[in-house]
């Protein structure tokens, strides 16, 4: 009598009746929630565009303005806090459109016995961050749920900027012959939290590199040309070069030799199994530039204290549109790809 076998298919699932963890990687099933749910119920020019914050205009002014929600578990890791991370990545979303962050608004959602002495050091943490920023917090909310309801302290900004004369920065404008340039070294944040988190010992601390980049951008603005500037955070470099490559029908190239990682950072991915290419970011940007600005663009950068490690690592090209290409440090080719799942879930 024959054997039945009973096949299944390699590939992730990805249409899912409940929501997952993945659904908050940054990656597929992210992007898959955005254009089968979201889209569709709000869907308009300005959302369409799916950039980190929309460019609104009210009267003669052009408005940028963004939201997010942080659910970083611990509360508290090497180098920050939720608090100083809601601010500086709020203040980023605003930055990438070129806009000069303005206001914030603040919203806490507490579990039910969080230490004041804990909300307080949060909150404190925040004050701090905006007046580096240079942004004021100007509105806020905030409600408890019962014990077990949540996970101690989720906070919530959104913010608002103006967007200068003649600046038009979007995922949507990589050109063929632009230049790629990051500001520094990738995967500091993400392993910093996973550390804390998992109470992982390795040679020296890993911090997280969370700061406010509306200061670099603008000596950046001042220097030259920008078509695109996207802050790499959840998902990490390889998510932000591939949704650009998208956005704008083009390919993306970068080289493996030309990334910085910092020696604790690659110990710890070794370790664990990851790719820094894939851990989140809280202080880096990554620039789209014409050629022609790439040199005075990296000068000012280099000149700044977030972008003293600054560097070009690829370029975008009219091949193989819509993907991100990596030439490994053996002179291979490996594509790089939005995760299917949440690689460190609860990260910011």
């Amino acid at each position: 009598m024959p054997t039945e076998f009973a096949l299944s298919c390699p590939l992730p699932i990805t249409e899912r009746k409940n929501i997952i963890m993945g659904h908050g990687s940054g990656g597929k099933l992210t992007a898959q929630l955005v254009r089968d749910l979201f889209l569709p119920a709000f869907d308009n020019a300005i959302l369409r565009k799916l950039d980190d914050q929309a460019v609104v205009t009210a009267g003669s002014e052009r408005l940028a303005f963004t939201t997010d929600s942080y659910v970083v578990t611990p509360i508290f890791f090497p180098g920050g806090d939720i608090g100083d991370l809601a601010v500086n990545g709020t203040v980023n979303d605003l930055a990438m459109s070129g806009a000069k962050p303005l206001f914030l608004s603040a919203a806490f959602i507490m579990e039910e016995g969080l230490p004041v002495e804990e909300l307080a050091r949060v909150v404190e943490s925040m004050g701090k961050a905006a007046r580096r920023a240079g942004v004021s917090i100007v509105t806020g909310d905030t409600k408890v749920v019962n014990k077990g309801s949540a996970d101690r302290l989720f906070v919530t900004t959104a913010g608002i900027g103006l967007v200068p004369a003649g600046v038009n920065i979007s995922a949507s404008n990589a050109q063929p012959g632009d230049r790629i340039l990051i500001s520094g070294s990738i995967g500091d944040h993400g392993m910093a939290v996973l550390s804390k988190r998992e109470g992982l010992e390795f040679e020296g601390t890993i911090q997280s590199d969370t700061a406010a980049l509306n200061d670099l951008v603008r000596v950046m603005l001042e220097a030259g040309d920008v078509h695109v500037l996207r802050d790499p955070t959840r998902g990490g470099l390889a998510t932000s070069l591939c949704e650009i490559a998208t956005s704008s029908g083009t390919g993306v190239e970068i080289d493996a030799q030309t990334l910085l990682v910092r020696d604790d950072v690659r110990g710890a991915c070794e370790i664990l199994g990851l790719d820094p290419l894939w851990v989140a970011n809280e202080g880096k940007l990554v620039a789209f530039v014409p050629a022609a600005s790439a040199a005075p663009v990296l000068a000012a950068m280099r000149g700044h204290e977030h972008g003293r490690d600054a560097r070009i690592i690829g370029q975008v090209v009219d091949r193989h549109t819509g993907f991100a290409l990596l030439k490994t440090e053996i002179g291979g080719t490996r594509v790089l790809d939005l995760p299917f799942t949440e690689q460190l879930p609860r990260i910011c």
